[in-house]
Parts: C-alpha cells; structure tokens; sequence
C-alpha cells in the first residue's frame, strides 16, 4: 500500500551540538568579559625635557617614549601593561607603527581617577604624531603585568590571566 499523494513527511530533528553550543555560548560570554574590562579614560599627552639627565617615572626608571603612561594607581596598578586601541597603527619615533601596548610606571598629580597621560618623548614635537588623543576619550584595558622597569619594545609575553581578575 502506498501512501496517500497529500501526505506530509516530517523529518528528522536535526541533532543536538552540545559541544558545539558549550563552545559558542564560552566565545559569547569571553567576548562580553572583555567588553566588561575596558576603561574608558581621558588622555593627555606628556613629554618630559630634562637637561643632561634622563627623565624617570614614579618607579625610578627611564621613561620610554610612546610606552610609559602615567596612571591613577586605584585604578590601573603600577607594573600593569595596558592595551591602548586608538594607538595601534600610529607611527612610532622609529618609523615602526604602534602595536597599542602601554607600561603603567607613572603617576603623577593631575592623573586621578578615570585619566591617562601618554609619555610621548623628550620634546614637544614628539606629541605631534599622538596630537587626535590630547583630551580624547579612550579605552584602556588592563592585559597584563611586566617586572622591573619598562622598555621602549612592547612588551612580551603579556600575561593575559591579569585581565580576568
């Protein structure tokens, strides 16, 4: 006997990914996280023009030109490596391009609360590639945490458990 013309076949459930949705539902909730850890601050731009000696930060190190930012330490701790999106693709004193990576080792009077101040060089020309971020609104996210005094490379390996505390 055959099935009558008008019958409706109703397929099969497609299976259940539960791995699969355990995998997308951990990239949502990553990606919320890091949403969730980025500060936005207001940033100026500092340069230091010191006479027959090099200019330190609050930890006693030498400031490294477009690395050091000066921070309120209640809200980024000294030895905190920053990422820094709106300074990726700038252009560094070496030609080389910014990766967005930052060295929290400064602090400084004016910097409290929810600001930054980007360490651009020795001059007031070295502001002038930085110039669109002078009394701009930021995101600063908290990726890491470096040892000893920072260097004008960026730094690695970023310790990336320090952006989930």
């Amino acid at each position: 006997a055959q099935a009558p013309a008008s019958a409706t076949v109703i397929a099969p459930p497609l299976p259940v990914d539960p791995i699969g949705e355990m995998i997308r539902k951990t990239e949502d909730a990553a990606e919320v996280a890091a949403q969730a850890l980025e500060t936005k601050v207001k940033a100026t731009l500092y340069y230091a023009q010191i006479k027959g000696k090099k200019a330190r930060d609050s930890l006693g190190c030498k400031l490294a030109p477009m690395r050091t930012v000066a921070v309120d330490p209640t809200v980024f701790p000294r030895h905190s490596v920053l990422f820094i999106k709106e300074t990726v693709g700038m252009k560094m004193p070496d030609g080389t391009v910014h990766d967005g990576f930052w060295y929290a080792s400064d602090v400084g009077r004016a910097i409290k609360g929810l600001r930054v101040d980007l360490f651009t060089g020795v001059t007031a020309q070295s502001m002038q590639a930085f110039r669109s971020l002078n009394l701009a609104t930021i995101s600063a996210v908290r990726v890491g945490a470096f040892e000893g005094c920072p260097s004008s490379k960026s730094p690695a390996p970023v310790n990336r458990q320090v952006a989930a505390n």
